[in-house]
């Protein structure tokens, strides 16, 4: 039961991440690319979270929040970028 939960959750995430990695490189705009890279970052920390349920630990909460800081901070310097941009 564990391993078919196992590869249910790592199909869903793998055609999840593959999706956003289209929108990633196709765009169009940069802000389509952000929205989307913010994405990908909230699956890898889906991800994250998921294992350490399955495996019953809490070792990788300090790189969760390490992940979650960098996409704030991501999130934070292209609408800086943006606004700029469009004055």
């Amino acid at each position: 039961m564990k391993a078919l939960l196992i590869g249910v959750i790592l199909v869903a995430f793998a055609v999840a991440a593959a999706l956003t990695i289209v929108r990633i490189v196709v765009g169009p705009s940069i802000l389509d690319r952000a929205v989307a890279s913010d994405v990908l970052l909230t699956e890898v920390l889906c991800v994250l979270g998921a294992e350490m349920v399955i495996n019953q630990h809490a070792r990788s909460i300090p790189i969760m929040l390490i992940i979650a800081a960098v996409g704030v901070f991501g999130s934070i310097s292209v609408a800086r970028f943006v606004a700029r941009r469009d004055r």
